[in-house]
């Protein structure tokens, strides 16, 4: 897909300054993207990003304009605008693209006979596709991996060698963004990311792990991830971290090397956590851990050692009232 910038600030109620007759091919990060491809910023947090960005256009508020001195599509809602955009950019499987004939196009491989593979897709020397998986187009899969039964591996996925997929997992799937009109509806942001899975990676039953909304999301060489876990859009995990089951991790938080997350863990967007730290289980993650050790809470979270003493204080209230003769019924 190509657009005209004159073609884009149509579709998203914008005005130009610059040359309307420029032509773009897709949506960059700032700090990736080529003179082909046009970025937006919602405030003056990217200012610097946006001086220093080689995108070919700019979508931003005229607040911004100051910062960018380039071809830039000037709208009222940055963000709404960006989502509008999208779904220009998005590609759609084709179903007709799936094939059966594993035995002549992956010899070296052992692929069930009723698993749906689409074109351009690379299977590695002794890898196994289970029963009834899909996998779309322009998928790679490494060597020695295992791609146990009903998985779903969508389109542009990469995943490494001597891995193992369990029954149930899906890779790829459009992450959760939505950008809100005036009259307070949702419009879904299209994600036009992949999915990046590096070497010795093993992902438990029924895990969900979405694509990026533009850069990738990653999982690391080494990673261990339970059954029944979330992981949304961009999130990047770091080598050799194990995560337990259910634990969810939202947008665009990026968790260091050698990490281990107890079950049911909770982390919030836009977080990095650092090396070697331990979350034991039902703990939420509401800020940015950056020094190494073991975290328990809810919230707020904190160092292990600080909540254990929290822990005594709560586990003795009633006796610390009864001592100071205070009842607690009078305290409002």
């Amino acid at each position: 897909m190509t657009l005209t910038l004159k073609e884009i600030a149509e579709l998203v109620g914008g005005s130009i300054e610059g040359d309307p007759s420029k032509s773009i091919h897709g949506i960059g990060a700032l700090d990736s993207a080529n003179s082909n491809q046009i970025c937006y910023a919602v405030s003056e947090k990217y200012k610097d990003s946006l001086k220093n960005s080689n995108a070919g256009a700019f979508i931003i508020s005229k607040s911004l304009k100051q910062f960018c001195h380039r071809d830039v599509v000037l709208v009222e809602n940055v963000y709404l605008a960006y989502s509008i955009l999208t779904h220009k950019f998005k590609v759609i499987q084709d179903i007709n693209n799936f094939n059966y004939d594993h035995q002549f196009n992956y010899p070296n491989s052992s692929v069930a006979a009723n698993s749906a593979i689409g074109k351009n897709v690379n299977i590695g020397k002794s890898s196994t596709i289970g029963v009834n998986c899909v996998i779309e187009d322009n998928v790679s899969i490494g060597s020695n991996s295992i791609i146990e039964s009903n998985v779903t591996i969508l389109r542009g996925s990469q995943i490494g060698n001597n891995c193992v997929i369990s029954p149930g997992v899906v890779i790829g799937s459009e992450g959760f963004g939505n950008a809100r009109t005036s009259d307070k509806k949702w419009n879904t942001i299209a994600h036009l990311g992949n999915v990046s899975i590096g070497n010795n990676v093993s992902i438990g039953a029924n895990t969900t792990i979405d694509r990026g909304s533009i850069s990738d999301t990653e999982i690391h060489d080494g990673v261990k991830i339970d059954n029944l876990i979330h992981i949304a859009h961009n999130v990047v995990i770091g080598e050799d971290t194990a995560i337990a089951a259910k634990t969810g991790i939202a947008g665009t938080t990026i968790i260091g090397k050698r990490c281990m997350i107890g079950g049911a863990v909770g982390i919030v967007d836009h977080l990095k956590i650092t090396d070697d730290v331990i979350i034991n289980a039902t703990s939420t993650v509401n800020r940015d851990i950056t020094v190494p050790g073991t975290y328990t809470g809810f919230v707020p979270i904190m160092l292990h050692s600080e909540w254990k003493k929290v822990g005594i204080w709560l586990t003795k209230l009633d006796k610390i009232a009864t001592f100071m003769k205070i009842k607690l019924k009078n305290i409002r």
